[in-house]
């Protein structure tokens, strides 16, 4: 009696091993209007705010809210930029029509994009002061700790993990060598990442952030057809002549520069 059904749980197994993870429909996630916009759009979403900011752009995603709540309770920012945009995958009509959402396998490789934070190295941003393209980081690695800080290979996972921290040294050309901690949580429909500032982040001589000051809160939820993509940069900065205008212009450049990243990774998994 206990062989007839084996037979039928290893179909079963098979049917959820196949089977794309659960995803909420873009509708569903941030109203009619904005899915109409985002599905022609050809550029993010933006929204920049410096006084008694609240998210706009943030889909009605509860774990993420709840993050981006706590994360704005903590830091009370007087700097906050928002990002929203849609990632079509390039796939095959018939592979979407039958399976749509991202397959076990693909999220496990979107993940291990994610967490490859040593390909952040040499990202461009387009600088409004200059005109022209400029390079984001000059390098960025994995590290074992922010004590030590001694670099690793970017990891690899055969599985998302439910929860994980990352260390990075990183250096950009504003605000210099810093060391920043990277918390990833993943879901059934989304993988969230929140990065936070260890050390203090100067513009030149000019203290410009303070240590913990920082968060980049970023979200890849699957919409069934496409890839949501939500970032926030949010921070404490200096009350100094100037300053604030300068780190939201710096921020902004930030958060369109990573999304640029995001969708080279994701074309390599999709293309």
């Amino acid at each position: 009696m206990e062989n007839r059904f084996v037979p039928i749980l290893a179909a079963l197994l098979a049917a959820i091993v196949v089977q794309p993870m659960f995803c909420a429909p873009l509708e569903e996630l941030v109203g009619a209007d904005r899915a109409a916009t985002l599905r022609t759009a050809s550029s993010p979403i933006t929204e920049v705010q410096q006084r008694n900011p609240s998210p706009r752009l943030i889909p009605a995603h509860v774990e993420l809210r709840r993050l981006v709540s706590e994360t704005q309770r903590s830091l009370d920012p007087n700097q906050f930029v928002e990002t929203l945009s849609l990632y079509r995958p390039n796939r095959p009509p018939s592979a979407q029509a039958s399976a749509p959402g991202l397959t076990s396998d693909e999220r496990t490789s979107l993940f291990n994009q994610l967490v490859a934070l040593g390909t952040l190295s040499g990202i461009q941003y387009y600088s409004e002061s200059r005109r022209a393209m400029r390079t984001f980081y000059e390098f960025s690695r994995v590290i074992d700790n922010p004590t030590a800080k001694t670099p690793l290979p970017d990891p690899v996972f055969t599985a998302p993990p439910a929860t994980l921290t990352l260390y990075a040294r990183q250096k950009d050309l504003t605000f210099g060598d810093n060391t920043y901690s990277f918390n990833y949580r993943t879901s059934a429909d989304a993988i969230i990442f929140v990065q936070e500032n260890l050390t203090s982040m100067n513009a030149g001589i000019i203290p410009a952030v303070g240590k913990n000051k920082f968060r980049t809160v970023m979200a890849v939820i699957d919409t069934g057809d496409g890839l949501l993509v939500y970032a926030a940069a949010m921070a404490k900065t200096a009350s100094l002549p100037g300053m604030a205008d300068r780190i939201g212009a710096s921020f902004t450049n930030r958060v369109q520069a990573v999304l640029g990243w995001f969708e080279g990774r994701a074309d390599s998994i999709f293309q």
